[in-house]
C-alpha cells in the first residue's frame, strides 16, 4: 500500500507573491491612515509659518477696512499647502473696527459682523489667497467644489 501525497504539498510561488502583496498593501494602508490625519495642523504661535499665513491676509482686510489691522484667531489650520483661517480684525490694541467707516458701509448691515474667513494656497514660495468672505452668515464653504479639494479637518466643522 503506498501513501498518497498531498496534490499541492509545494506552496504555489504566484501566490504567495500574491498574498505577500496584498498584506503589504493592507499593511501600509493602516499605517498611512494615521498620517493623514495628522497632516493638518494649527501653527504655534510665534512660528513663522503662523506669520506667513496672517501676513498673507493683512493687506486684504487693509484694503477692505484701512490700515493699520491686527487678527483674534478664531480658527487657523495648515495642510498639504492649504490654510483655512477664520479671523476677527481689529485696531493695533483691541480697538473696534466700525465697519461704516469703511468700504464695506453699505453692506455692514447685511453682514455678520466683520469676522473673516479665508483659504490660502501655498504656491511659488508664498501663501496666496484662493477664497475670502467678510462676514458671512453661514457656512459659504458646505458643498463647495473648491473646498471639497481640501484636506480633511482643515475646515471648521
Amino acid at each position: 500500500m503506498t501513501k498518497s501525497r498531498a496534490r499541492f504539498s509545494h506552496p504555489n510561488p504566484f501566490m504567495s507573491a500574491f498574498t505577500m502583496l496584498a498584506i503589504c498593501f493592507v499593511i501600509a494602508t493602516c499605517l498611512s491612515a494615521p498620517l493623514k490625519a495628522q497632516t493638518v495642523f494649527e501653527p504655534p504661535r510665534g512660528s513663522a509659518e503662523r506669520k506667513e499665513v496672517l501676513d498673507a491676509v493683512r493687506p486684504l482686510m487693509e484694503a477692505h477696512l484701512h490700515a493699520p489691522v491686527e487678527f483674534v484667531i478664531n480658527w487657523m489650520r495648515v495642510g498639504n499647502s492649504w490654510a483655512f483661517v477664520g479671523v476677527s480684525p481689529q485696531r493695533p490694541g483691541g480697538g473696534a473696527i466700525d465697519p461704516r467707516g469703511t468700504f464695506l458701509a453699505d453692506q455692514a448691515e447685511y453682514m455678520d459682523g466683520l469676522h473673516t474667513y479665508a483659504l490660502l494656497r501655498h504656491q511659488y514660495g508664498r501663501w496666496n489667497i484662493v477664497d475670502f468672505a467678510i462676514g458671512p452668515t453661514d457656512a459659504f464653504w458646505d458643498g463647495s467644489a473648491l473646498y471639497s479639494q481640501v484636506p480633511q479637518g482643515l475646515l471648521p466643522h
